[in-house]
């Protein structure tokens, strides 16, 4: 999603700006723009990529503050006009937005009415107005003045003219970061921006302002009293964020072959082999807590949601209690009820989703106890939940999640056998999964070894308009997951059905021109799922099998990728990556940029 930056110090801003802002680039974005106070406010944007804002960039813009933004777009197109930062008429401030401003509508009409002229389609440029029309004597005040008026979600950044030596900033609802240099200061919706000049880093609260000189920072709430929120040091390696293709592969090629790796360290430390179980300290519960649990909900977005589904049928499996997942941003909209006995989990990379985030909110709300599965330690959600488990995964930067996502699995399977284990899982299926989790990495790498074979599937695939993947039981969300990671970055439609039900509408759609991706397991559904395959191939469908070595597919033509026998309840995450190099080389063989896909960002912050 879009993406802020600011910096206040000694050295000269704007190439600094551009510089933050080329990496955030995996976010998502369609405009960028800086504004620098220097003797007067400048401001520079331009539709497109960072390198076109660089280009158009006059190479006198200079001055010690200023604020920079990467837009995707949520009102009006993206042109230059509507890319950020925004400013009044005068030209004397000048705001950069993450969120959505949700009475902008009324606002702009108000602001019309009192004579002002909108130039823009956008909502945050309202609130540059409002800025300039506020009668307070400090920048501080003015800004709340502003925000008195705002109903919505907000990570911003605001420069005025008048007060040439500082940032003023506000979070509610989008993540904001300060980071603290040697008599400098940066500002930042996501770590990736700072790490290569600081790693000391404040992350504001909802409801919090903050004000940036080079001296350092004071934070507030909107009534002006001070709050205590102090940087502290984040231990993250800043190689592990640089950007761009790594030895002439893009990002996400690099992250699919760093997951056996992310797996160990999510697995490091966790598994106890004594007692046949997985410790995970940071669910703060004990285990007659851990008892009283009677449900577990997931709530998760996109590939957090499907890899969710695998993740209740996990608890399902193993500790035989109640599970289900739901997309996070319908839950709080149908008024859930919330259960006292219920575990809910948040699940996302980021730990910034907002979907999620406000899930959680409205959980906690109600006094339900809630617990994250997140990558970014100190993200919002991390911060808002009551305990939970660290992926471990490392940065990931392209946009479709791999690493992340296998980790989010393992995540799952150390609660599942955690639950399964104070409850009535034996001891000896408790070693024959914690042996599997223990196997995974070398399996991991068996199956991304068998690229070459898939790679030539891939090509096949990539010739079709449409495509349905298909599974049953632990293969649907699986089914889900390829479907997903096909259509986001091949920009191919694919559809993810049950296989139980092709023959209550899908098979019609079933032609020589429409390829189906087959999950099909060694399990207790195999002669039920072969069956099914037939129907597809007696339509003339081709076939991509995913399977086991050894699972009897008859006389069926159909290309076969097979990956290695897990335990039943783990195979989901190796029946997974090969799906996702399905994905990757059908991108590649149409040209596609794999790790920035259209219309897509890494980080979705606003609802």
């Amino acid at each position: 999603m879009c993406g802020i930056v600011g910096y206040v110090g000694g050295q000269n801003a704007a190439p600094l700006l551009v510089e933050a802002l080329g990496r955030l680039e995996h976010r998502g974005y369609d405009s960028a723009g800086v504004a620098v106070v220097g003797s007067q406010l400048k401001v520079t944007k331009r539709a497109g990529r960072v390198r076109d804002l660089a280009e158009v960039l006059p190479k006198r813009t200079s001055g010690r503050v200023g604020i920079g933004h990467t837009r995707w777009a949520t009102h009006g197109p993206a042109t230059d006009v509507n890319a950020h930062p925004h400013t009044d008429a005068s030209g004397t401030v000048a705001v950069v937005h993450n969120g959505i401003i949700d009475n902008a509508a009324a606002l702009r009409a108000r602001l019309t009415d009192q004579g002002v002229e909108l130039v823009s389609d956008t909502d945050t440029e309202v609130f540059a107005h409002l800025v300039a029309l506020s009668g307070a004597d400090t920048l501080e005040g003015k800004v709340v003045d502003a925000l008195d008026a705002v109903e919505g979600t907000y990570g911003l950044a605001v420069v005025h003219a008048g007060f040439p030596d500082r940032v003023v900033v506000a979070r509610n609802g989008s993540p904001l970061l300060v980071g603290v240099g040697e008599k400098e200061m940066f500002i930042a919706s996501d770590l990736a921006a700072l790490v290569r000049h600081t790693t000391t880093v404040a992350h504001l609260a909802d409801g919090e302002l903050a004000t940036v000189t080079a001296a350092g920072f004071t934070t507030f709430r909107r009534d002006l009293t001070r709050t205590q929120t102090t940087a502290r040091e984040v231990d993250v390696d800043p190689s592990a964020y640089e950007h761009g293709q790594i030895d002439g592969r893009p990002r996400m090629y690099t992250e699919m072959l760093e997951q056996p790796a992310s797996v160990e360290r999510a697995l490091r430390g966790r598994l106890d082999e004594r007692f046949a179980t997985a410790h995970l300290g940071g669910l703060e519960m004990d285990a007659r807590e851990l008892r009283a649990v009677r449900r577990v909900k997931i709530l998760g977005c996109g590939s957090a949601y499907y890899v969710g589904q695998m993740g209740a049928s996990l608890v399902e499996e193993l500790a035989r209690v109640p599970a289900d997942a739901e997309a996070a941003s319908e839950f709080r909209y149908r008024d859930p009820v919330i259960e006292p006995d219920t575990l809910y989990v948040a699940v996302s990379q980021s730990g910034e989703t907002i979907d999620t985030l406000l899930a959680v909110e409205e959980i906690k709300r109600k006094g339900g106890r809630v617990i994250g599965l997140v990558n970014v330690v100190g993200s919002a959600i991390a911060r808002a939940c009551d305990g939970g488990i660290y992926l471990h995964a490392g940065p990931e930067i392209a946009v479709a999640s791999t690493k992340a996502l296998t980790t989010m699995y393992v995540g799952f399977a150390l609660l599942a056998l955690q639950l399964g284990r104070v409850r009535d899982l034996s001891v000896a299926d408790g070693r024959r999964l914690v042996a599997g989790l223990q196997a995974l990495p070398a399996q991991i790498e068996q199956v991304l070894d068998g690229e070459e074979r898939i790679a030539e599937a891939a090509k096949s695939l990539a010739a079709a308009e449409s495509l349905f993947f298909v599974g049953r039981v632990r293969g649907y969300p699986v089914a889900r997951e390829g479907a997903q990671k096909f259509k986001e970055i091949s920009y191919r439609h694919a559809e993810a059905y049950q296989m139980s039900e092709l023959k209550h509408g899908p098979l019609a759609l079933i032609s020589p021109d429409v390829p189906t991706v087959a999950i099909v397991p060694d399990d207790e559904l195999t002669d039920r799922n072969v069956a099914a395959l037939h129907e597809i191939a007696a339509r003339g469908g081709p076939l991509v099998v995913v399977t086991h070595p050894g699972v009897d597919l008859g006389e069926l033509r159909a290309e076969r990728i097979e990956v290695p026998r897990n335990e039943r309840e783990l195979d989901p995450l190796l029946l997974t990556v090969p799906l996702q190099l399905l994905a990757y080389h059908a991108a590649l063989s149409l040209g596609h940029d794999v790790d920035k896909p259209r219309n897509l960002a890494k980080s979705v912050t606003v609802e």
